[in-house]
């Protein structure tokens, strides 16, 4: 008898399956929903871009802008159909930490790169590492930056060259095989760049794509020559706000005063050397649009989030200053764009403070991936779906004092949404305190201002706080305080 009944139930059951089949997709029935693919992701980064050297932002700040006439389509184009964030930063506004941070979501102190001629350790927490276990294919395009370093741990398509590279001749090592350019730089890295997508398009993948614009010499190719002739800068509301630790960080020509030097052009005589810096920017803006048109054309715009960012701020002139590594806002901040259709955010402006940290726990937790108890960001997901969350309130940023570079001391900062605390080891003296919602351009220091001590109390408190969570940054290397470094000039 149970033999019988077993036999009866096996007859309905396969019974129902046909019947549930029959229906599937039919007029009859719901039709199923297909499980969207996992997402492709495009990470794109420049070298040394301010975080207003975007046409969208000149736009709105209106009289205040200081380049308006400053163009960039295709970027404003992934703000317009995706998310601007208005407070983004890097925690060490150096090239190599800051790209080591953007992959590994911690701190120069916990993945071993603090400078510019450390090699990205192997070993070392790495996103790209992670994803390629689940199963995404890897490419680093372009601009790498970490020394002389030819692999790409975790990558595993290569079309990259190493150090600084040249904008024009340089030499590519394709997974391993040299190939010697002629082309302007980011467009050949933009080539190789296309030529993976098209190849992966079947398949999930995470890409770099690694621009050495606008870094120095900034040599814009030839269709850009010519772009934004006659414009000039306005000056930095904050130029003469010099530094606590003085003047004499290194600047290019004109840096200093964020205006172009007239008498100064090059070979083929063509305009001031400044605005150069924004014509390599706006050709590598022919390349991101070069990049949005083939995901269309591939038709995996829907599936690709796009993240745009740059390793770290720029000086133009505030404070006196060119170049990065110090702690004022124009070093610290940095462009961020991202576009993922799905999410449907279109236009919309991020107004919390986010962190380079934080790309490499956005990626897995967009791909399905575990995040790493280790990284020392947060993911911007829940930013992104308008969810109720509980966000940072405060920051940390380092800068490792540099021998061959002796302008900028070692320091240490905190930065809140509406204050800051900049400390120098060994120089007390220099410590700096700025009420950021009364003085975003950081002109007055209130470190020794009595009035203030309750908010250098509250700053010097969040900073202990801050080393407690994520490690004080010198405590594993005494030798990066440098308190018996040259008084600057």
């Amino acid at each position: 008898m149970p033999s019988a009944l077993a036999h009866r139930l096996c007859v309905l059951t396969v019974a129902f399956l046909l019947l549930g089949l029959s229906g599937f997709g039919s007029a009859a029935g719901p039709a199923a929903t297909p499980t969207p693919r996992r997402p492709n992701l495009l990470f794109i980064l420049t070298d040394d871009q301010r975080w207003d050297a975007l046409g969208v932002v000149q736009r709105e700040q209106g009289p205040q802008a200081r380049w308006p006439w400053f163009q960039t389509p295709h970027l404003d184009r992934i703000a317009a159909e995706g998310v601007r964030f208005r407070n983004a930063f890097v925690v060490q506004s150096l090239c190599s930490p800051s790209r080591a941070a953007f992959l590994s979501g911690q701190y120069g102190h916990r993945n071993g790169v603090t400078d510019n001629s450390t090699h990205f350790p192997a070993i070392t927490m790495n996103q790209a590492r992670l994803l390629r276990r689940a199963g995404y294919a890897t490419a680093y395009i372009g601009k790498f930056h970490m020394a002389l370093q030819k692999e790409r741990p975790g990558f595993e398509h290569i079309a990259s060259y190493t150090s600084q590279g040249e904008y024009y001749g340089s030499t590519f090592w394709v997974n391993g095989v040299a190939q010697k350019t002629k082309q302007w730089v980011d467009d050949a890295a933009t080539d190789y760049a296309l030529e993976f997508m098209r190849a992966r398009r079947d398949q999930p993948w995470m890409m770099v794509l690694g621009f050495k614009t606008p870094h120095t010499p900034r040599q814009p190719p030839e269709r850009a020559r010519q772009r934004f002739a006659g414009e000039s800068v306005r000056p930095a509301p904050n130029a003469a706000a010099m530094p606590a630790y003085g003047k004499g960080q290194r600047a290019y020509r004109g840096e200093e005063t964020g205006k172009p030097v007239e008498t100064d052009t090059d070979s083929a005589g063509n305009d001031p050397y400044l605005l150069n810096y924004f014509r390599t920017l706006s050709a590598i803006d022919d390349n991101i649009g070069r990049v949005l048109d083939e995901l269309a054309a591939l038709q995996l715009a829907d599936d690709t989030v796009v993240v745009f960012a740059s390793d770290n701020g720029y000086y133009l002139g505030e404070h006196g200053l060119g170049d990065k590594r110090s702690a004022y806002d124009e070093s610290m901040r940095i462009p961020l764009l991202l576009r993922y259709p799905r999410l449907g955010r279109r236009g919309q402006v991020i107004d919390e403070m986010v962190l380079n940290l934080d790309l490499a726990l956005t990626f897995l937790e967009l791909a399905g991936v575990a995040v790493p108890p280790e990284m020392q960001g947060q993911s911007w997901l829940p930013l992104l779906q308008g969810k109720p969350v509980s966000w940072r309130q405060a920051f940390m940023f380092v800068y490792r004092f540099e021998r061959n570079l002796p302008a900028t001391p070692a320091l240490i900062a905190v930065r809140t949404p509406t204050a800051k605390l900049i400390e120098y080891p060994g120089h007390e003296d220099w410590t700096e305190v700025f009420d950021l919602s009364a003085d975003p351009h950081e002109r007055n220091n209130l470190a020794r201002d009595p009035a203030q001590s309750a908010l250098r109390q509250r700053l010097q408190t969040e900073l202990a706080a801050q080393k407690e969570k994520f490690g004080d940054p010198f405590a594993l290397s005494v030798a990066a305080i440098d308190g018996k470094s040259p008084q600057p000039k």
